[in-house]
């Protein structure tokens, strides 16, 4: 069973709640690959740093999600704003792994703006 099918399964998540969950996870995974990618590059150092912290931020809001926590919306407001720094310095760096992960952070950031205003 995929990750969507299983979220997807979890009866007390909105649509908008599951999109959330599903876009957190999807930015965890390359926020991950960035960051080994950008390893050992001393240019890249920030960018890796930065990839690390949402990972860690978006896999954390996403557990937290799926189980209906009450704290879900004040780490929604911290995944937003730690995906649109680190899309904004990914978008500064020509690599591929950094414009995809530009491109996902986006849309992370603007689900998880949405769960912190509901």
């Amino acid at each position: 069973m995929s990750l969507a099918e299983t979220v997807s399964r979890i009866d007390s998540l909105s649509d908008d709640q599951r999109e959330c969950v599903e876009n957190c996870n999807e930015a965890t995974d390359v926020c991950e690959w960035c960051a080994d990618e950008c390893l050992g590059d001393p240019e890249m150092e920030e960018c890796a740093r930065l990839c690390r912290d949402v990972a860690d931020l978006t896999s954390m809001h996403a557990r937290f999600m799926a189980r209906g926590s009450a704290y879900s919306a004040i780490l929604a407001e911290a995944c937003a704003e730690a995906c649109e720094d680190c899309a904004e310095e990914c978008s500064q760096h020509d690599a591929d792994h950094c414009q995809v992960c530009a491109d996902v952070l986006q849309d992370c950031a603007e689900t998880c703006r949405q769960m912190a205003g509901a």
